[in-house]
């Protein structure tokens, strides 16, 4: 045992005995004697001796595997520190590390004691203390989870009485403090995370500690906080975070970059009020600084446009809010802007499952577009197939934009070609996309594109398609677009003038090639150009060939067409059969072609016995004023049920010159006024037709013609068109079928 100069004992034997005794006034009557000891070698300035008898207190007593010696081990280093006074300081780094020792010792006793050794020992070093602050945090920070409540509270106490030193001090280090904050932020105790919201709101408070400049490190755990199942932590972490907001606020300069990247990760977080919080946070940042965040657009933009969709409102409006500060904000790649993963971002949106995410995805395709053209049309292969799939839509909204973003694609000639080529392959493959958006589709092209652009760029792509039933389908389907939508009234309006207008006979040559895919789609262009006599000798070319179900429903399709407003100056030209013969034998050629029990056969019969009988007006000079000849003779052949060819014996052929006089288009079998070959138009479709013959029985079993097959089972097959179908089964017994009644005059 050490002893004094006189060789006494620097410790009695009874002081030994006292200071390691179960009774707590016992140990601390002998604290009080060993603080006198090191008062009295303070003044003698033997500071050997004193460290020795620090060496006795920690060795023999603060280390001891005995408690109640552990426990006057820490009483006494703590009356050893009141003892030494200002001279404690060069004896810390002996006194400390056995009572932060202690304060994980198994008994909870030990633990409650070191509290307050450091407590006391604190008291009297104050500032000194600080160069231990990182141990003695780690140390707290356990305790303050202890299981012990008197232990948690001693920890509390002693707790305050550190961060009066800390705020007090200037030797405090934050740089060395962080990585020690960092970690222990993770941690998921309640009691250790309201410890550490304490201290970070303590040390924020301190004017010369900058905490903001460090925030990056712990704004995770932070917002990680938030969601904790404690409401007074979740309360005490958004405070915290709503203080770092505000001085954000008013910082001349502030890391933005990083604390996004981690909002980001925060904003995909399940629970609600973290998220609505990251995206408070990314709003801010946007309207503060977003020129700083022009590198992280991608990853923003990638939190922002699913929240646009969120399920609670109030993150929805703040996403929205964030989606057009983003917007308005206009970065170049001088500036680091990377286009690449932003489309990456929006490519990945157009499928998700909301309409709005959906939307708000080819808005910024479609801004890109308008703002950096070239650099995104460089990605083009990567976004193209997406856009194309979108046309799937459920939403008429979200298919309407894409086919603007589209339209935007192909303003140059080579992605406009693209474009054309890449939507009737889509419409080749998905049978039904064209079905359910394919005239949505070809509309809103026809708007955004010039509609006489869209189709010439069609008609060539369908002259050359091999796949002749698919080829036929489009060509159906773009005829009814042409003859029915608005936004073709222009193209309507040329092709009637395709027989006078040089521009008008462009367009009809241009489309008559594909045209010939599907007869009636043919005699329907014909119709519109007024080219009567092409007409009706494509007609007469059909009563060569099988007429089948498809054909006979195009027929009716195109008889309802023929009273709409659309064909309304080819209804008043009927008022002049005299004047335009060949659209009469048109017009019966289609009456022949259809069952007579059908409506469509109906509505075509009533509107010609509407045609009148007196021709005063135009007539040829060589004609009677009387009556049109033949006209009688021709209804009384259509109720009688004649065939095509007695009824076009009633009709008289007119002079080319006096056709010219009189206003219907020369359009003889070779040349028309301006230059068109209908002899030659006649010729491919004669031939496109026989190759759609061979086709139909190389790939396809014959379709169904006028007889149908019989039944099986007692039931008939399905129906393929309401009225023809229901016609086509009457036909199957002639004998049940009633014709119409002939009349013996018909009035004017």
């Amino acid at each position: 045992m050490t002893k004094m100069a006189d060789g006494m004992p620097l410790l009695s034997a009874s002081t030994q005995r006292t200071l390691a005794d179960k009774l707590y006034e016992k140990r601390k009557n002998a604290a009080r004697e060993v603080e006198a000891i090191i008062r009295g070698l303070v003044v003698q300035q033997d500071h050997a001796r004193i460290s020795s008898l620090i060496n006795i207190l920690v060795h023999d007593f603060a280390l001891s595997p005995q408690s109640n010696h552990r426990k006057g081990g820490l009483i006494g280093l703590a009356a050893a520190t009141m003892g030494l006074g200002a001279e404690a300081a060069q004896h810390l780094e002996k006194i400390i590390p056995p009572v932060l020792n202690s304060f994980t010792d198994q008994d909870s006793r030990v633990r409650y004691y070191s509290c307050e050794a450091l407590y006391n020992i604190a008291k009297v070093t104050r500032g000194e203390l600080v160069l231990y602050f990182n141990d003695i945090f780690d140390a707290l920070c356990k305790l303050s989870a202890d299981s012990d409540p008197s232990v948690q509270q001693a920890a509390h106490l002693l707790d305050r009485l550190v961060k009066d030193i800390v705020t007090e001090s200037d030797q405090f280090s934050i740089e060395e403090f962080i990585p020690l904050l960092r970690e222990r932020m993770n941690v998921l105790n309640p009691f250790v995370r309201q410890f550490l919201v304490g201290w970070i709101t303590v040390l924020d408070s301190v004017p010369d500690i900058d905490m903001l400049g460090f925030l990056p490190d712990f704004l995770d755990g932070l917002f990680n906080m938030l969601s904790d199942s404690s409401h007074e932590i979740r309360q005490q972490a958004d405070s915290a975070l709503a203080e770092f907001l505000q001085e954000i606020k008013n910082a001349p300069s502030v890391d933005y970059g990083k604390m996004a990247e981690i909002l980001v990760q925060r904003a995909a977080f399940p629970d609600e009020f973290t998220r609505l919080t990251s995206f408070t946070w990314l709003n801010e940042f946007v309207k503060l600084s977003g020129e700083q965040l022009v590198p992280y657009y991608a990853d923003i933009l990638g939190a922002i446009l699913p929240a646009i969709s969120d399920k609670e409102e109030k993150i929805r409006v703040v996403a929205r809010e964030t989606n057009e500060e983003l917007r308005n904000i206009k970065a170049e790649p001088a500036d680091g802007f990377d286009i690449g993963p932003v489309l990456v971002i929006a490519r990945r949106e157009l499928g998700s499952d909301w309409e709005a995410t959906r939307l708000e995805a080819l808005r910024w395709i479609a801004l890109l577009l308008d703002r950096h053209r070239t650099e995104v049309l460089s990605f083009l292969d990567d976004i193209f197939p997406a856009l194309l799939s979108s046309l799937s839509d459920t939403s008429d909204e979200v298919v309407s934009l894409v086919l603007e973003v589209q339209a935007c694609i192909a303003g140059d000639a080579q992605h406009f070609h693209r474009l054309m080529v890449f939507l009737v392959h889509k419409f080749k493959i998905e049978q039904t996309l064209l079905e359910k958006r394919g005239t949505l589709a070809l509309r809103r092209l026809c708007t955004l594109l010039d509609a006489e652009r869209v189709y010439r760029e069609l008609a060539t792509i369908f002259e050359q398609e091999t796949d002749l039933e698919f080829a036929t389908t489009m060509v159906q389907a773009l005829n009814l677009i042409l003859l029915t939508a608005p936004e073709l009234a222009e193209m309507r309006s040329l092709l009637k003038q395709s027989l006078l207008n040089p521009a008008g006979r462009d367009l009809f040559v241009s489309l008559s090639a594909s045209w010939c895919h599907s007869p009636i789609a043919t005699v329907s262009l014909c119709l519109l150009a007024q080219a009567y006599h092409h007409a009706s000798s494509v007609i007469q070319a059909l009563g060569e060939s099988d007429i089948n179900v498809n054909l006979l429903v195009q027929v009716d399709k195109l008889v309802r067409l023929l009273e709409t407003p659309t064909f309304a100056y080819l209804r008043l030209q009927l008022l002049e059969p005299g004047r335009y013969p060949s659209l009469l034998k048109t017009l019966y050629g289609l009456l022949m072609l259809l069952p007579q029990q059908s409506a469509a056969f109906k509505i075509l019969r009533t509107r010609l016995k509407t045609v009148p009988s007196q021709t005063f007006m135009h007539m040829q000079t060589s004609l009677p004023p009387s009556e049109f000849p033949g006209l009688s003779a021709i209804r009384r052949t259509a109720s009688a049920g004649g065939t095509y060819s007695q009824i076009l014996s009633h009709i008289p052929t007119l002079q080319s010159s006096s056709a010219n006089e009189d206003g219907e288009r020369s359009s003889d079998s070779i040349n028309g006024p301006l230059g068109i070959n209908f002899a030659a138009q006649l010729k491919q479709f004669e031939y496109m037709q026989h190759q759609h013959h061979l086709y139909q029985s190389q790939n396809k079993p014959p379709r169904r013609t006028l007889t149908p097959p019989p039944p099986q089972n007692g039931h008939h097959p399905p129906r393929t068109s309401d009225d023809v179908a229901d016609s086509i089964r009457r036909m199957r017994a002639p004998s049940q079928v009633r014709m119409p009644q002939q009349r013996s005059s018909y009035r004017s």
